[in-house]
């Protein structure tokens, strides 16, 4: 099929340029080359397209209707030539954004409302899945992602923010459980785990005055798959949990949760944009990073939120 399609554009050359001679030196391959091509392109289809005399070329009946269609095959090349660079230069298309769906609600889309408003070439699909969905099977152009030191080979990984992670629960649990003065004391609490294989947790820990560090695992008899789920079961006085400061500050200044040992820090996490990796990534990933960036650089997110470095 390629090497019918190649020789239909070198017929449609012929015919352009009324010679074989002409059509080599435009394509910068030989005049037999060319003239094997027309031989191919009429034994394949048993017909005669082009009458040779020693003076000039004509069209055939069959000729004449053939390059018709060549002419039409190589103006959808050409429309899909620049749809191709409009597309990896343009902001117009689709693009899609995955995150956690708090995410998305409380910082994605503020921070790009104003960006898609003024781009309405694009398509925006927001992909809200607490379990990573893979760039590639889900065709994502910009993941966003929380983790330590995140590295991936096969994709782009962008810092954006990094993050303090506190411990937190809602008033109602802290006035009728345990006290909770030491890391120790966390074993007999419910802790709530997002995630949707595992029961228990690591928790490391580190005292803010002395530097003492204390890692332990911790059971839960709660199991869930969703961020968002686990923080709406804190609130509701179910448990304690692991959060970022990024997701709970404003539930923390209006007194919905408080912060469990808040002597005793957590490791920070920091918030990545993952892309695939490519020398020359579209100029919508590019512009959707920039005004992603813009936005955590001016965000303020409490004690130890900054930029990454």
């Amino acid at each position: 099929m390629l090497d019918q399609l190649r020789a239909m554009g070198v017929f449609a050359c012929v015919v352009e340029k009324n010679s074989f001679s002409g059509a080599a030196r435009e394509l910068g391959i030989t005049t037999s080359a060319v003239s094997q091509q027309i031989r191919s392109l009429e034994q394949d289809m048993e017909v005669i397209l082009l009458n040779r005399s020693t003076r000039k070329l004509s069209l055939t009946e069959a000729g004449q209707a053939f390059f018709y269609s060549c002419q039409e095959m190589l103006s959808a090349a050409e429309r899909g030539k620049v749809r191709i660079n409009e597309l990896r230069d343009d902001l117009v298309g689709e693009l899609r954004i995955a995150s956690t769906a708090e995410l998305c609600a409380a910082h994605v889309v503020p921070a790009l409302s104003h960006w898609m408003s003024a781009h309405r070439g694009l398509n925006i699909h927001f992909e809200t899945d607490d379990q990573e969905t893979s760039l590639v099977d889900g065709r994502i152009d910009i993941a966003l992602r929380l983790g330590q030191n995140l590295e991936d080979q096969h994709h782009t990984v962008i810092p954006l923010i990094q993050i303090e992670q506190i411990l937190v629960a809602a008033p109602s649990y802290i006035n009728q459980s345990a006290l909770i003065s030491q890391p120790d004391d966390l074993k007999q609490h419910d802790l709530l785990i997002a995630s949707a294989q595992k029961t228990q947790a690591r928790i490391e820990v580190q005292h803010v005055n002395t530097a003492e560090k204390v890692s332990m695992e911790i059971q839960s008899r709660f199991n869930v798959s969703s961020e968002l789920i686990a923080k709406a079961m804190c609130l509701q006085g179910n448990g304690i949990s692991k959060s970022a400061y990024l997701d709970v500050q404003k539930d923390l200044k209006n007194g919905a949760l408080v912060e469990v040992l808040p002597e005793w820090k957590l490791a920070p996490v920091t918030l990545y944009a993952v892309i695939p990796k490519s020398d020359q990534q579209p100029t919508k990933i590019l512009r959707c990073l920039d005004t992603l960036k813009q936005y955590f650089s001016q965000i303020n997110g409490g004690r130890i939120f900054h930029i990454a470095s």
